[in-house]
């Protein structure tokens, strides 16, 4: 019995399934059979306005060839009107003056006779019907304004669907990753003069191959592309790849996609480690700010170290001295007079960049690479693991590559933007004027562990650009960059 039941019971719920199928299908085919009807009925308007259009152009055009043959036929009978009126004219003149010559031929007196035979001859030589020209100036031919409409009706009775366009190839030898930028090209597989533009649409991804359902970004959409090439720049790679297709639109209707293309994008991408921050300083995720009473409310108050001054202090007197345990992150804070974050991903190999934008009011700041190893009381560049470059805008204006405790004086403008360079298996650490990529400095070291992007500032703020590729400018300068820029080397003789 239980098993009967048991049996029955899934019979009704594969039942229940099925009906439930078939209850979906048919709300599909009712969505389907609704959206036949809208769309037929669109496209009859759309029909109906193609058609009346060109009733429209005809009629445009009818009437301006009929104005023409009706302007041709008034200018003809004018000519021969005045023509006509004028032999009319003549005739009567000279009907009139031989009428005259015949009764002059009556006259017996031949004083008289002669007189009149006189003004007959004068008559005559001045009578406009001997200066007349008795050929038409106008031709009754009416040719040249005829028309021959089979062409024009042989491409009229050719009037079909537009078809829909192919789908695109996308060429990947043409396509280039450079400068942040992503250069896409494409082909149609056969010409096709129907087509009025593309659509190109991309998304990021950190997987290689086609573009997977789940687990994507939307594809973001550039419409009415002309050509059969597009370029996107100012591109943030904060993916390792972005996914790429193209289709091809006529008036009507766009066409399939092209096949999907993957094009690599991979660049470095890292955060602030607000962990590792001192205290004095705000964090955001690509932004660090000097906030001279930072953790006061974890501090514990010393007697007599009290500094109640509104105006900012100096280094020295805002020192923070040690932090209670609850207020540190992962690993102890930068304290003291290390003013100092670190960025959330540590390089191991490869090349990389990033660039760093100063608040133009910061008293002083340093942009740099560290060991995991540097200390929390250690400053950028005065250790044996940490090398930078530090603009001094506080009393003296200095501008100075450090490492080691020793410092090379800068001969250069400090730039709005500091681009860094990290050849990390060259051993090569370079800093450019981001806008021109003038070289302002390189350190030529061996680089025994990873590093980390590290960050000093007092009294202002900092901003990071990430995500960025080696520009092509800096890979170039590269190959002549031992002979402009000092090392390692020179710092050691400097500031003994």
């Amino acid at each position: 019995m239980d098993s009967q039941k048991e049996a029955l019971q899934r019979i009704i719920t594969t039942l229940a399934s099925k009906n439930d199928e078939i209850q979906n299908f048919i709300d599909t085919l009712n969505h389907t059979l609704k959206g036949v009807q809208a769309n037929s009925s669109s496209i009859l308007l759309e029909l109906d306005e193609e058609f009346d259009g060109l009733y429209s152009i005809l009629d445009e055009m009818k009437e301006s060839m009929t104005n023409s043959i009706k302007q041709e036929q008034a200018r003809k009978s004018q000519e021969l009107q005045s023509q006509l009126s004028q032999c009319n004219n003549a005739l009567e003149n000279s009907e009139e003056l031989l009428e005259f010559a015949s009764r002059s031929l009556d006259i017996k007196e031949p004083e008289e006779f002669s007189k009149a035979a006189r003004q007959i001859k004068d008559r005559v030589t001045m009578a406009s019907a001997f200066r007349l020209s008795l050929k038409p100036k106008v031709s009754d031919n009416m040719t040249h304004l005829m028309v021959d409409f089979s062409q024009e009706r042989q491409m009229l009775q050719t009037l079909k669907f537009l078809p829909v366009p192919k789908a695109p190839e996308i060429d990947p030898a043409e396509c280039l990753v450079a400068d942040n930028c992503v250069t896409v090209a494409w082909k149609m597989p056969e010409e096709d003069n129907k087509i009025d533009h593309f659509i190109l649409e991309y998304r990021k991804t950190n997987f290689d191959g086609l573009p997977r359902i789940k687990d994507e970004r939307c594809w973001e959409l550039i419409d009415y592309i002309k050509g059969t090439e597009y370029t996107l720049s100012g591109l943030k790679f904060d993916s390792k790849y972005m996914n790429f297709r193209v289709r091809a639109c006529n008036k009507a209707v766009a066409g399939e996609y092209s096949d999907p293309i993957t094009l690599e994008t991979k660049a470095l991408n890292f955060n602030l480690d607000s962990s590792s921050s001192h205290l004095n300083l705000k964090v955001e995720d690509n932004c660090v700010e000097w906030d001279p009473t930072g953790g006061k409310s974890q501090e514990n108050k010393v007697k007599g170290k009290e500094n109640k001054g509104s105006g900012t202090p100096s280094p020295k007197r805002t020192s923070v001295g040690s932090r209670p345990s609850s207020v540190r992150g992962s690993r102890d804070r930068f304290t003291g007079e290390s003013y100092t974050v670190l960025g959330d991903t540590a390089i191991e190999s490869g090349q990389h960049y990033w660039e760093v934008r100063a608040q133009k009011d910061c008293k002083s700041y340093s942009v740099g690479l560290a060991y995991k190893t540097l200390g929390k009381f250690d400053q950028l560049g005065k250790t044996n693991t940490s090398w930078c470059i530090h603009v001094n805008n506080w009393l003296q204006s200095t501008f100075a590559a450090k490492h080691n405790n020793k410092a090379k004086a800068l001969d250069v403008i400090v730039p709005e933007r500091i681009g860094v360079f990290c050849d990390f298996d060259g051993g090569q650490l370079s800093f450019y004027n981001a806008a021109s990529k003038q070289l302002l400095y390189s350190f030529k070291t061996k680089f025994t562990q990873p590093v980390l992007p590290g960050f000093m500032v007092w009294c202002g703020r900092l901003s990071l650009g990430t995500g960025l590729q080696v520009p092509s400018a800096v890979k170039t300068l590269q190959k002549h960059e031992n002979g402009m820029s000092g090392s390692t080397s020179s710092l050691n003789n400097v500031m003994q």
